[in-house]
């Protein structure tokens, strides 16, 4: 499996972005999906994720700004991310997870800054 992120930028603070996440190759055995961060001098944290049948789970921090949802059509994940704050800054990397051993397939990672 390949991702491919994009979407990325720099947004005023209050202002909303849209990430992308690509996949290509076999989905099959695919369970969770979603994108962790990774702010400047901090580890990776989970953001939001799908987990299989489609139940979805968030960082507390992005409750009620953040939604995450996919295409199955089209195997792409998107983060649409509203009213943002500068401390969502950070390199976004969606993923994928393996149903049965786990491993997480990663994609390249997209920068937001959230900066006036």
């Amino acid at each position: 499996v390949q991702l491919q992120a994009s979407g990325g930028g720099l947004v005023q603070p209050g202002g909303s972005l849209r990430l992308s996440c690509a996949a290509s190759g076999s989905m099959f055995g695919i369970a969770d999906m979603g994108w962790y961060r990774q702010a400047p001098g901090k580890q990776r944290d989970l953001v939001a994720r799908i987990i299989r049948g489609g139940a979805t789970n968030y960082a507390d921090a992005v409750k009620g700004r953040f939604t995450i949802s996919k295409d199955g059509a089209k195997n792409i994940i998107y983060l649409q991310m509203n009213n943002l704050k500068p401390e969502d800054t950070g390199v976004y990397y969606c993923f994928v997870m393996r149903g049965y051993d786990g491993y997480n397939y990663w994609g390249q990672g997209t920068q937001v800054t959230v900066s006036s």
